[in-house]
């Protein structure tokens, strides 16, 4: 299917080689693979960032901070919403609340497995 090549071996074979079953398998899945390493450099970018922000588990920084970094606020893995109505954003474990004047609170989530 890939090199065109003869095969020897059983009837329903479809490749003559491991090499030519990959390279076909890589360029079949080649754009669903890269779109989604992109959105994971930016996720986990984005979590590395408010992990730096956030060295005592629990700060309080400005939006503009989080832009300068190259914080990108339209990626996040889940939300999680308190009793209270607040919704929490996360990158994996890190986690971000927007709260007055263009601040937010940053937190670690310890049980994030769930």
């Amino acid at each position: 299917m890939e090199c065109g090549e003869e095969m020897a071996g059983r009837q329903d074979k479809r490749f003559c080689s491991d090499n030519c079953r990959s390279t076909y398998n890589y360029r079949l899945n080649s754009d669903s693979t890269n779109f989604v390493r992109s959105i994971n450099r930016i996720l986990l970018r984005n979590r590395r960032i408010l992990a730096e922000l956030n060295t005592g588990g629990k700060t309080r920084v400005h939006r503009d901070k989080l832009l300068e970094h190259g914080f990108r606020f339209g990626y996040f893995t889940n939300e999680f919403a308190t009793k209270s109505g607040n919704v929490y954003r996360f990158c994996y474990d890190q986690g971000y609340l927007e709260t007055e004047n263009g601040f937010f609170a940053l937190v670690v989530r310890k049980a994030y497995v769930e």
